[in-house]
């Protein structure tokens, strides 16, 4: 029972102090359930990321869902999926009952700059721990450059990306494996 209430709490918190969406959520998500608690190791939450951007929905309570059904099956993804999207609701509610009364006053204009300039840094700080796990030898810093220009001047889906680096992956891993029995 108390696995249960650490998913739905650990997730509200996230979901509660996160600006900016799933990719800001990443640090959080890195130091609660991989470094803190153990519930998953830092190439699982990539690959939870991964299948969280190619699944419809949002990659912060994707990333839940999948984090809560390792731990506790169905129940445990609910409670997650649950904790991390309870606090935007009530957030969105009272800025939306709020907002059109001060969204025009220079301190709030100024705020909402400022966090944004915050949650660029914890995405850039999240993309460097995850080129420090995930670029991990030639294989992987061809297909993270190749991808990183492909994104850069076309405008593809991310799911084709994905699809596309998860094929060649395996077809890598098969070719490895049959040159090594040769």
């Amino acid at each position: 029972m108390k696995l249960y209430w650490e998913l739905f709490s650990v997730f509200f918190r996230m979901g509660a102090v996160t600006f900016g969406g799933g990719y800001a959520m990443l640090p959080i998500l890195q130091r609660e359930v991989v470094d803190n608690r153990g519930w998953c190791t830092n190439e699982e939450l990539a690959d939870y990321y991964a299948i969280g951007q190619c699944t419809p929905g949002i990659i912060a309570v994707n990333t839940a869902t999948f984090i809560g059904f390792k731990l506790k099956g169905l129940a445990g993804a609910l409670l997650a999926t649950y904790g991390v999207v309870a606090p935007s609701f009530i957030i969105i509610g009272i800025i939306a009952a709020l907002l059109q009364n001060f969204a025009d006053y220079a301190v709030v204009q100024n705020a909402f700059a400022g966090i944004r300039v915050v949650v660029a840094v914890l995405i850039f700080n999240a993309v460097v721990k995850l080129l420090k796990s995930s670029v991990v030898d030639k294989l992987t810093a061809c297909v993270f450059l190749a991808v990183g220009l492909l994104a850069f001047f076309l405008d593809v889906s991310p799911v084709l990306f994905v699809l596309i680096a998860g094929a060649l992956g395996v077809a890598a891993k098969v070719l490895w494996k049959g040159a090594g029995e040769k």
